[in-house]
């Protein structure tokens, strides 16, 4: 049985019409890692990456030195924005924006949302959401008076357009949903929720943090109002890299961020009193771009450009379609239980495994080789990223944890 998972390995790796574009990455010098599952968590770096690094600082920082600024600096978080926009959210020019981290642009969009709804008391999210995003809802919610209405959520699954139906009114001011579950990977249907949440009036914020580079997204078809994410996921932009939020272009005279930065200002440099929102997206900057965080993403875009994001998700389906083949063969006997969606068009890039006990395998896991993401109480995502992970490093992750966990039984 292993031979035969292992050989269709191998044929799909053959077959794997990105393949090649894992050689375009680092591998890790002086540290043996048999397998990394944790892409949908923090993505490997790129050659490429390390080339702009250096030349960045040794060019543009030491060359340049505060004329960098004026020589495209300041335009980074628009252009950067404007292509990831173009390569992986379905977003035209001029509506999203690199900056920040995803909690402050959660903040920044959330109050400006609830604020462009007066006299609409309710926000609605789920009780399942990532942390921050219920957490920042939380803060606003005291800040302004509102009332947060929490939609039950399996956590084996995510938020449904029926649910979300039976929850908006017209007392509702937003509505904050993940298009990919963090823990389970559900995908949501975002366009019909967004078209449930118009219908009643509100808002809609989506996270975009488990889907960005991972599944294909289509804001502007989709009608979506406001959206953030992180970079250092599937997009690989490194740890602590900036964040991109959209504002759609109708809304962008009409909401007002709350964090009023010189940077955000309709003429920065002036440095007049009293703050004057800049026109466009622009107005969602505060203080000064972290240019030098930036500077991944050039590469990671222009790979994912090369890529196709439908040509990402394809690959994506079937690493954790083979991931659940493994789980199944193998770990179900042994007491796991998968916690993901099995139908691949409700499954974002990751998928969840759960088993108690599973905290007390990851040391040994390390040990070997693997890295898995675990989250409390008892689950391990298997997050293979499409442009980074071959489907052999799928079988020898699998194969490792399967060996632990027999130990330990």
């Amino acid at each position: 049985m292993t031979d035969e998972l292992l050989s269709r390995a191998e044929a799909l790796d053959a077959a794997d019409p990105l393949g090649h574009l894992r050689d375009q990455f680092l591998a890790p010098d002086g540290f043996d890692v048999v397998s990394y599952l944790d892409g949908n968590s923090l993505g490997r770096p790129l050659r490429a990456t390390a080339r702009l690094l250096d030349e960045f600082v040794r060019e543009q920082w030491a060359g340049r030195l505060i004329r960098g600024w004026t020589d495209g600096w300041l335009d980074w978080p628009l252009r950067l924005g404007d292509r990831l926009g173009a390569v992986a959210l379905g977003a035209a020019a001029g509506q999203v924006v690199v900056a920040d981290s995803t909690t402050v642009l959660l903040y920044k969009l959330s109050r400006a949302a609830v604020d462009a709804r007066p006299g609409r008391r309710k926000v609605v999210l789920d009780t399942d959401n990532f942390p921050t995003d219920r957490y920042v809802l939380e803060g606003i919610a005291a800040e302004r008076g509102l009332t947060l209405v929490w939609v039950e959520t399996d956590p084996l699954t995510g938020i449904t357009p029926e649910q979300v139906a039976a929850t908006v009114d017209d007392e509702t001011a937003l509505v904050l949903f993940s298009h990919v579950a963090y823990r389970s990977g559900w995908l949501a249907d975002a366009a019909e929720i967004n078209r449930i949440a118009h219908a009643a009036g509100a808002l809609t914020l989506w996270d975009l943090s488990h889907s960005v580079g991972s599944v294909p997204v289509r804001l502007d078809d989709w009608g979506v109002d406001l959206a953030v994410g992180c970079t250092y996921k599937y997009l690989n932009g490194g740890p602590g890299a900036p964040a991109f939020g959209y504002l759609r272009r109708e809304l962008q005279g009409e909401l007002r961020q709350p964090i009023q930065g010189w940077m955000g200002h309709r003429a920065a440099f002036e440095m007049g009193p009293g703050h004057e929102p800049a026109e466009g997206v622009r107005a969602l900057l505060s203080g000064t771009p972290p240019i030098l965080a930036m500077v991944p993403l050039h590469a990671n875009l222009d790979m994912l450009a090369e890529a196709g994001i439908e040509a990402v998700r394809a690959k994506s389906v079937l690493l954790t379609g083979y991931a659940l083949e493994l789980a199944d063969r193998w770990l179900a006997p042994l007491g796991v239980e998968v916690v993901s969606p099995r139908d691949p068009e409700q499954r974002g890039g990751h998928v969840t495994l759960r088993r108690p006990g599973f905290a007390d395998l990851l040391e040994s896991l390390w040990e070997n080789g693997v890295l898995p993401d675990y989250r409390r109480p008892d689950g391990i995502r298997i997050g293979p990223a499409p442009l980074s992970t071959s489907f052999a490093e799928v079988h020898r992750g699998l194969s490792v944890l399967r060996t632990v966990l027999e130990k330990h039984l």
